[in-house]
């Protein structure tokens, strides 16, 4: 007989083109005076927009953030969001900068209006991440859910198409090993699967013309959907690998997730038959692993950790790092299956069918 338990999480979303044009109401509504703008260097034109919006309830603009939320980083923003008496914060961006604000908020709890400009996901989850020295450390706490959710496509036009293909595939992770989760249930799979279709539809779109709008408005949906998945239910091996790489290699996050999601998925293609029937049938394909693979080749984007630099001598630390701590996985994960996974991915082998 069928059992679970389903807690949906408490965030609001504005979705559309143009929704951008009410981000003066949303923060109003937040009851925020005085809002910190947080976004990367590469991301100041942006955000100096959004101040302007803001008017007199923008405190500034931090636009210091950076990929894995240094813990440096994270105490100079607090310091900055104290020191202007900021009551919120605005992060426009990706994961960097939304990771920011959850660093702001586990610390002071000010509310976040996030302003997603990839396809990540990470303003749908009460998750935080900070690395300290070479090891990233994740968490999760409900004040640092997003409250508010602004989806304006317009803003993603300018993401390159191959940020914006890993990008996608690093949400498709989410979806993934949301199905299976520890503790998956139905809900959280028909989202899954839904976020899985819509990526894999547009996806290789936008690739082929960056400017299709309704491309993009699909992939956000599709990231929307797959944030879902990933801040309701655990998630496994890929995400801890990925972590792992990240935060000892300092690799760029969606990259890593594109090239290890193929061979995560193969790793536990036989220990979750009905979740990969669900992630092929999502993909269009005939299998799950090979079939990420070949949606990573088809975007055009890296399919090996060597063509991210990645030193071969340093695989062996990460197979001991990525054994540590027990976590949930369905096929219990050994020192010599998670070498063998990574030299899969080092080498960028296409996973057998």
């Amino acid at each position: 007989m069928l059992a679970f338990t389903y807690e949906a999480l408490p965030s609001r979303v504005v979705f559309g083109p143009d929704s951008l044009d009410r981000l003066p109401d949303e923060v109003v509504r937040l009851g925020a005076e005085k809002a910190l703008v947080l976004c990367t260097p590469e991301q100041r034109p942006t955000a100096e927009d959004v101040a302007r919006r803001l008017g007199a309830r923008a405190a500034g603009i931090y636009d210091r953030a950076v990929m894995h939320v240094p813990i440096e980083t994270a105490r100079a923003a607090r310091e900055r969001a104290r020191d202007l008496g900021a009551d919120a914060c605005v992060a426009v961006g990706g994961g960097s900068t939304i990771g920011l604000g959850k660093a702001i908020a586990l610390e002071f709890g000010l509310p976040i209006l996030a302003v997603p400009t990839t396809y990540a996901g990470s303003e749908m989850t009460p998750i935080w991440g900070l690395t300290e020295g070479d090891l990233k450390r994740t968490g999760r706490d409900a004040k640092v859910l997003p409250r508010t959710v602004i989806y304006d496509a317009r803003l993603t036009l300018s993401l390159p198409p191959a940020l914006s293909a890993t990008s996608g595939m690093n949400a498709i992770a989410h979806a993934a090993e949301a199905l299976y989760s520890e503790n998956a249930n139905p809900i959280i799979s028909l989202m899954a699967e839904e976020g899985i279709r819509a990526l894999a539809e547009s996806l290789p779109r936008i690739v082929r013309e960056p400017q299709d709008l309704d491309a993009r408005a699909t992939a956000q949906y599709g990231c929307w959907l797959c944030g879902v998945c990933l801040g309701t239910v655990g998630m496994a091996l890929h995400h801890k690998l990925c972590h792992t790489l990240g935060g000892t290699l300092n690799l760029p996050h969606s990259e890593t997730h594109t090239i290890v999601l193929p061979h995560a998925v193969a790793y536990n293609q036989a220990a979750a038959p009905e979740a990969m029937a669900r992630i092929a049938r999502a993909l269009g394909t005939k299998t799950a692993a090979a079939g990420l693979f070949d949606l990573a080749t088809t975007l055009s984007v890296k399919t090996r950790l060597a063509d991210l630099d990645v030193n071969a001598r340093d695989l062996d630390r990460i197979a001991d790092l990525a054994v540590q701590n027990p976590y949930y996985n369905p096929r219990p994960v050994t020192r010599e299956g998670m070498r063998a996974l990574l030299n899969d991915a080092y080498e960028g082998r296409r996973p057998s069918t």
